[in-house]
């Protein structure tokens, strides 16, 4: 057996979930702080590869002693979140734990995960939001927000994405099934929320500024669905950047 681990952090002061030589990682801080919790070196395998400055709601790991399977720990699931958080900075927190199989696999065994895109759009400055979200340069009309949420109506399907995937990226296949995308308001906060089965490099940062494009009248609405089918980069648009995205929610 070894343990599942779920945890949120702010993503602004890390290179991403990837250990890095001489960065700061959220891979590098666990693998430090179960080394000094069990007094043994552990592997520590994520369910995702966030990027700098991304941040989670909620993101999965699975802790075993490094080279096994299993943990030599005589600790409870409840007692384990309360002493890694002990050994854990700030920024980081693991909410929860459980026990899973041999041949659990954080990533594999994924049926889907949601993420969560989050734009400032109000008239004024917001400095709590900086590094949080997009700050938006214009505020967007309720009517601009429903385009949007149109837009992103037409995401939803098992469909080839690589107009909304880096260029460069290597992947054995591009096909990804959206399960939902939507577009809501909430007082100056706009959130684009897209689950699937799995996500392409830069894909809902892609996404969010193909939704943006058309919120400002350089897309339209129903040119959506002839980007995706060009599986042409250029058509899309640009790509949001990181500090507004945050892995919301992964389902087993």
């Amino acid at each position: 057996m070894k343990i599942l681990i779920k945890l949120s952090y702010l993503g602004t002061d890390f290179c991403g979930y990837q250990v890095q030589n001489g960065k700061r990682s959220i891979q590098g801080e666990l693998t430090r702080a179960a080394r000094e919790l069990f007094s043994y070196d552990c592997d520590i395998t994520g369910c995702s590869r966030t990027d700098s400055g991304v941040h989670a709601n909620m993101f999965c790991a699975t802790v075993s002693k490094r080279g096994e399977s299993g943990l030599e720990t005589s600790l409870s699931p409840d007692r384990i979140v309360r002493a890694l958080n002990a050994h854990l900075p700030d920024d980081i927190c693991v909410f929860d734990a459980e026990w899973v199989d041999d041949d659990f696999h954080p990533r594999y065994d994924v049926k889907y995960k949601e993420y969560v895109y989050r734009m400032y759009n109000g008239h004024a400055r917001a400095p709590f939001e900086n590094g949080r979200c997009l700050i938006l340069k214009k505020k967007f009309t309720p009517e601009q927000i429903e385009k949007m949420n149109e837009a992103a109506s037409h995401f939803v399907g098992k469909k080839d994405f690589s107009s909304f995937m880096a260029q460069g990226s290597q992947v054995a296949t591009t096909v990804r099934d959206v399960k939902y995308a939507t577009v809501t308001s909430c007082d100056d906060v706009i959130e684009f929320k897209v689950a699937a089965d799995g996500f392409l490099y830069n894909m809902v940062r892609i996404m969010t500024g193909t939704l943006v494009a058309v919120a400002e009248g350089k897309i339209k609405v129903n040119e959506i669905d002839e980007i995706i089918a060009s599986c042409d980069r250029a058509r899309a648009g640009q790509t949001a950047p990181p500090e507004g995205l945050y892995l919301n929610k992964v389902v087993y």
